[in-house]
């Protein structure tokens, strides 16, 4: 199969979203400040903070990612883009796949990027640092895939937003679980490897089989 539709459908995702850059730099301020905002509120204890600090940083990447979902296929379904997708002659599936990761380009690999240099305001350093960088690495794609797929099924319904909410949000617990699992395992000393697997089976279940499911909701919401 020619990459180039693919590959266009890439690069108009990340060229409007560069447009519309207040959008997606909202999220990327919105994990910032919650996850600041939180040693302020519980004190300066240094061992709680560290204790706590895996949980806060995974669950206000996962608010964050969840933040920027309506935005993923709503401008491309008021525009009427979504229906010349759906009608092209490559596959929807590899589309979708397309502009997820395009999605996780622009909301995920930034708050995996900042996340190390904000676990320094909770003590965390060296190996949990690290292993936080890596587990976001892997989870944040998991948040776009899945998240895709409630945001494609709440496409053009009022109070969208709280429902995608409602559609990902038992779907996100195991990835979250997995992630800041990982984190607290290696500060206490025990090994991450098994977080970290069970966090790469989830991005691979995730990236086979979300792409089609997205594709046949959006078929459903065009409908």
């Amino acid at each position: 199969m020619n990459g180039s539709p693919l590959l266009a459908a890439f690069r108009r995702d990340v060229l409007q979203a560069w447009r519309r850059r207040a959008d997606w730099l909202t999220t990327f301020f919105f994990f910032v400040i919650v996850v600041s905002l939180f040693p302020l509120g519980v004190g300066p204890e240094p061992e709680m903070l560290k204790t706590m600090a895996p949980g806060i940083l995974w669950v206000a990447a996962l608010l964050a990612a969840m933040l920027s979902l309506p935005r993923v296929y709503g401008t491309d379904y008021a525009d009427g883009t979504l229906e010349q997708l759906v009608l092209a002659p490559q596959p929807l599936a590899m589309l979708v796949l397309a502009k997820t990761v395009a999605h996780w380009l622009l909301s995920g690999l930034p708050l995996a990027l900042m996340a190390p240099v904000l676990g320094l305001q909770f003590g965390l350093e060296g190996e949990p640092l690290t292993v936080l960088f890596w587990s976001l690495l892997l989870g944040t794609p998991c948040l776009s895939f899945i998240g895709g797929v409630g945001a494609a099924l709440t496409l053009g319904v009022r109070g969208g937003g709280v429902l995608v909410a409602l559609l990902v949000l038992p779907l996100y617990i195991p990835v979250l679980i997995f992630g800041a699992g990982a984190v607290q395992a290696v500060a206490t000393g025990t090994g991450a490897g098994g977080h970290l697997s069970l966090l790469g089976a989830c991005l691979c279940i995730a990236a086979a089989l979300s792409p089609w499911a997205t594709s046949a909701a959006l078929r459903v919401s065009l409908e």
